[in-house]
């Protein structure tokens, strides 16, 4: 009688400790620290254990864009004029920015993450990529073995020698590898993301903004575990509505979702590097026709329509500039988008500064719902549908580049 008791009690206490368990998540972070700089130096192996800065060097307000661990330490920092670091290191390597070619690299290591999980978040060219692991433990092993596989493949194929965190928010993974670089790997297990957090200083905490953290400074908050001794209601007097993101923040909490790349809102992106910095106009008009070119072959690929655009530019300098429009009928046709693009070129260039690349990105592709007309009529827009529909259908026959848009011919840029 007591074991036919015993065994229901035992079960519904265990039950829910499972089931917490398995709501867990496991979310690794790789982080390749100082990526363009690292990126150069596996394609040159001469530059490693020099300071090394990456940056515009002919340009006369060029700033730094990335740098290696050496340079770091003799105090160069990314944003620093590089006239300054000059005058710190005369001789200082010196590299310009090359963003297609960290692109690809960062293109062909998120091919080899997407084998263990759908659940991939990742930047552009800053070499940080987010994996949601949960629940794949019977398939590849648990997370550790994973981030330990990944990172032997990227250092045998690549050079690249990633950190590697696992913790169960973005939030604290990122935290973790800012914490272990430039190199190294570190767990924090289910319920040590506060006790982990406690002693570490405000400065190694995302999500807060450099005023934020001046403005703690200013209070002699310089630690997390100081700003934790503050309530909701003191918090609130100096960081106002922020205060309430603040509060769950220094206390590791962090729900926000990866993003998951194999959805059909993923966003669709193109880049367009100059082979000579510039300031034409017409070969900038050129270059964005070819991005508004890639973007609707691939929402078109994608039987999509674009709405929500944003249109990067990278000043020869080290500036960035970004521009974005929403445009009021969700389009895959790309005169239809590049005349609206174009007024927002004009209304984003504001610099006097030579631009040397371009990148665009569509946001939330859809199927737009289209009321079928009851009888056929053939409009401009349908003509242009048409001649693209057959563009594409021969670019895949003979090749990408067989036939073209008049205002991309004599363009020394196109592919």
């Amino acid at each position: 009688m007591k074991s036919s008791i015993k065994r229901p009690i035992e079960q519904s206490i265990k039950q829910p400790i499972k089931q917490q368990r398995e709501r867990e998540r496991s979310i690794i972070h790789l982080n390749i620290a100082d990526f363009a700089a690292a990126v150069e130096t596996s394609l040159n192996p001469s530059l490693a254990g020099y300071p090394l800065v990456i940056a515009p060097p002919g340009a006369p307000r060029a700033v730094v864009y990335d740098m290696n661990d050496q340079a770091y330490r003799e105090g160069i920092r990314k944003g620093m004029p590089l006239a300054r670091v000059k005058r710190f290191n005369k001789g200082i390597k010196t590299l310009a920015p090359r963003l297609n070619r960290y692109e690809q690299v960062m293109k062909h290591i998120f091919k080899r993450t997407l084998a263990y999980t759908p659940a991939i978040e990742s930047g552009h060219w800053d070499g940080h990529i987010f994996m949601d692991v949960t629940g794949t433990n019977r398939l590849f092993g648990p997370p550790p073995d994973v981030a330990f596989r990944l990172n032997k493949e990227t250092k045998k194929d690549f050079g690249l020698d990633p950190i590697w965190a696992i913790a169960t928010n973005k939030l604290v993974a990122k935290v973790t590898t800012r914490m272990v670089k430039p190199a190294g790997e570190y767990i924090v297990g289910p319920g040590e993301e506060k006790a982990f957090l406690k002693p570490l200083p405000i400065d190694l905490l995302p999500g807060l903004s450099k005023n934020e953290i001046m403005k703690m400074k200013t209070f002699n908050l310089t630690h997390i575990s100081q700003v934790r001794s503050l309530t909701l209601e003191q918090l609130q007097i100096a960081f106002s509505q922020r205060a309430y993101q603040i509060h769950g923040l220094i206390r590791g909490i962090d729900t926000s979702p990866i993003t998951r790349v194999c959805e059909k809102h993923a966003p669709i992106r193109a880049d367009h590097e100059f082979a000579n910095d510039t300031n034409d106009l017409e070969q900038l008009k050129k270059a964005i026709f070819l991005l508004v070119e890639t973007i609707c072959q691939s929402l078109r690929e994608r039987n999509m329509y674009g709405r929500l655009l944003s249109l990067r530019f990278f000043y020869s300098d080290g500036c960035r500039k970004t521009a974005r429009i929403k445009l009021s009928q969700p389009t895959a046709n790309e005169m239809v988008m590049f005349k609206k693009i174009i007024p927002l070129l004009f209304r984003a260039w504001t610099r006097r500064i030579r631009i040397r690349h371009l990148g665009l990105t569509c946001k939330n592709p859809g199927r737009p719902q289209v009321q079928t007309m009851m009888f056929e009529e053939t409009s401009k827009m349908d003509k242009q549908e048409k001649i693209l529909q057959a563009m594409d259908h021969i670019s895949t026959k003979f090749g990408k580049g067989t036939v073209k848009i008049a205002l991309t011919l004599d363009s020394p840029d196109a592919p």
